[in-house]
């Protein structure tokens, strides 16, 4: 893929529920695609501004294409912009959408308090490695990381962990699978990320669309 120009906008999304969700806020801000995502195999789609086109990539990898300036602005989680750490990105708009929040889980049964209590070392099975290190270390807890990257919640059910961090939206995984939420570690949505070059060089181009994306999110 080329590098986008100063004569063009390129927006970096993930398919699933956010995809889903930024719908309302392409629409408003007259860059709907103008193919489904879910039924292509393409990476690069058209949207109804002839200026803005989309690029589709793993939702963990949005962030480092705007930082790379592959993409002028992007939406990913504020669990993804955690775990990247944020460099080199302007994150101006909450835009309140994939709600969910982060959480420690652990099999029905376990006594999570009492292990916590007594400082015992803890194996916790995350994708949110940066998120659970700093969760643990200010409950002063010593814990073991181990980083999988899908299905979070067979790691108890087969002794590689005794506790989990995911997202947890309705909570009908933890409880399919005999699981428990313990804490509650943070609300997580998704957020608009920009590019700081972009913002400077392409303002003209980029403040109408961010404009229209905070007034959808405010409601």
């Amino acid at each position: 893929m080329q590098k986008a120009n100063n004569d063009e906008l390129i927006l970096a999304l993930s398919k699933g529920r956010i995809l889903e969700e930024t719908a309302a806020l392409l629409d408003a801000a007259g860059i709907a695609l103008t193919e489904d995502p879910e039924t292509s195999r393409k990476l690069i789609f058209p949207t109804q501004n002839p200026k803005v086109k989309v690029i589709i990539v793993r939702a963990s990898d949005v962030p480092t294409y705007v930082q790379y300036g592959a993409a002028d602005f992007g939406i990913a989680g504020k669990d993804v912009l955690q775990e990247h750490g944020g460099a080199g990105l302007y994150q101006p708009i909450d835009l309140n959408i994939a709600k969910c929040h982060l959480a420690v889980a652990v099999p029905k049964g376990y006594d999570y308090q009492n292990a916590v209590r007594k400082g015992a070392r803890l194996r916790v099975a995350t994708k949110y490695v940066q998120a659970a290190r700093e969760h643990f270390a200010a409950k002063g807890v010593h814990v073991d990381l181990i980083k999988l990257y899908g299905s979070i919640e067979l790691a108890p059910l087969v002794g590689l962990s005794e506790a989990i961090v995911d997202l947890v939206s309705t909570g009908n995984t933890l409880r399919a699978n005999d699981l428990v939420e313990v804490e509650h570690i943070a609300d997580i949505s998704s957020r608009l990320v920009v590019n700081q070059a972009a913002l400077k060089l392409k303002r003209d181009l980029l403040q109408p669309i961010l404009d229209a994306f905070s007034k959808v999110a405010a409601g």
